[in-house]
């Protein structure tokens, strides 16, 4: 269970209100980070604070590559929560006179250029690698936890969890459906199985299965059926026409037809007001297990995500949208609205 909601939590999720509504008047190449514009204010503020400083060098307005960052990389909600939190940032113009161009010649990056994000602590000294050519999520929060462990700090597990999903995105995933007594609790057992991406609970040629979105370079298949076997998970398997027989422990093969999503998929998330929370896949993969279990889900949300846990206990009536299932951005927007 949550924390009892108090006064603090109050005062919190006042303070944390505006981080709902960062960076809307960006132009997109920005996407939603807060981002300062202005160096020497940027090094006043990583002195004070004690926080690196992240520079994005951004042509604005940019070709499809620079939007592309900023509405994809740039707008994730927990990327933007990561480098408000822990960086100071500052956006410079790569194709701007006067002071952008200033900057730019003292980092000596090329005008005209697609995105380069460095982060540098208060005297400009690299913290990192400067990231250039990888315009990908993962490529970003890689150098941001790298940075993080420099600073002497400890990455969190829900920033772990992070990394280990946008690797997911990057590498590729597979899925299999395998069937069993109770989908409710197979979808709680494999959401805690490391490798295992993101669960559903439905249905298929009249069995209650549950689909497991998985890494295969971390996990096989093979290797599901079997933890699923010890926790009385799996009794049989679903098939494309494609796939060869599997044989384990005596695995009953079918072949695979069409997937039908229960209403109440994530049960243990769906009965509680963890359904009102956006989350990315994975994390609700990990919640939905945590509850299962009778564990706090803490761990796997982002500081900003438990505030929000905390103002929708206490204004239950003010939030009813299920966002069980949801991309975490459109999930982000249609609670920011209600």
């Amino acid at each position: 269970m949550m924390k009892p909601f108090n006064l603090w939590s109050l005062f919190l999720a006042l303070l944390l209100t505006p981080l709902l509504h960062f960076g809307q008047g960006n132009p997109t190449e920005l996407g939603r980070v807060p981002w300062l514009r202005s160096l020497e204010e940027a090094r006043t503020l990583s002195r004070k604070n004690s926080k690196p400083i992240l520079i994005l060098f951004q042509e604005i307005p940019g070709c499809q590559t620079c939007r592309s960052y900023g509405t994809d990389v740039l707008s994730h909600p927990l990327l933007v929560e990561t480098i408000s939190d822990y960086f100071i940032p500052l956006a410079i113009h790569n194709n701007k006179p006067g002071e952008d161009k200033r900057v730019l010649d003292l980092f000596r990056e090329p005008s005209w250029n697609n995105p380069v994000v460095r982060i540098v602590d208060a005297d400009l000294l690299p913290v990192t690698d400067r990231i250039s050519g990888n315009y990908s999520k993962h490529g970003l929060l890689t150098h941001i936890n790298a940075a993080i462990i420099k600073t002497g700090k400890r990455i969190p597990a829900w920033l772990q969890l992070l990394e280990e999903e946008f690797l997911a995105d990057l590498k590729g995933t597979e899925k299999t459906y395998i069937g069993m007594y109770c989908f409710w609790s197979g979808e709680k057992n494999y959401g805690q199985i490391d490798g295992v991406v993101s669960t559903r609970a439905g249905f298929m040629g009249g069995s209650e299965v549950v689909e497991v979105e998985y890494r295969p370079d971390r996990i096989s298949r093979e290797q599901l059926i079997r933890r699923g076997k010890e926790t009385g998970n799996a009794d049989r398997i679903f098939v494309a026409d494609e796939d060869p027989k599997i044989q384990v422990g005596g695995m009953e093969t079918r072949k695979q037809g069409t997937f039908r999503e229960d209403p109440e998929t994530k049960y243990y998330i769906y009965k509680s007001p963890y359904r009102h929370l956006p989350m990315t896949r994975l994390q609700a993969a990990r919640v939905n297990a945590a509850l299962g279990e009778g564990r706090h889900p803490e761990m796997y949300l982002s500081p900003l995500q438990c505030t929000l846990m905390d103002r929708i206990r206490s204004h239950p009536s003010r939030f009813k949208k299920n966002l069980i299932g949801k991309n975490i951005a459109e999930a982000w927007t249609e609670f920011e609205a209600q």
